[in-house]
């Protein structure tokens, strides 16, 4: 998998993650929610993606959305 495809893997588990946790612990879960919708949002404008960054400097091979 390329950087691309890894940001939006992770982002979707956070979101589905913070989801399923804010109906069994605590609704503040949902304000994970947003930061990560957010942040998704944000990274579609700017092209700035911490996640991406991150796997890049893992190794992984960056894909054509986050350069």
């Amino acid at each position: 998998m390329n950087v691309d495809r890894l940001v939006f893997a992770i982002a979707g588990c956070f979101i589905l993650i913070s989801l399923a946790l804010s109906q069994l612990h605590s609704l503040y879960w949902l304000w994970f929610t947003a930061f990560v919708g957010a942040n998704m949002l944000q990274a579609a404008f700017s092209g700035f993606c911490p996640m991406a960054m991150i796997l890049k400097k893992l190794g992984k091979e960056p894909g054509c959305a986050f350069q």
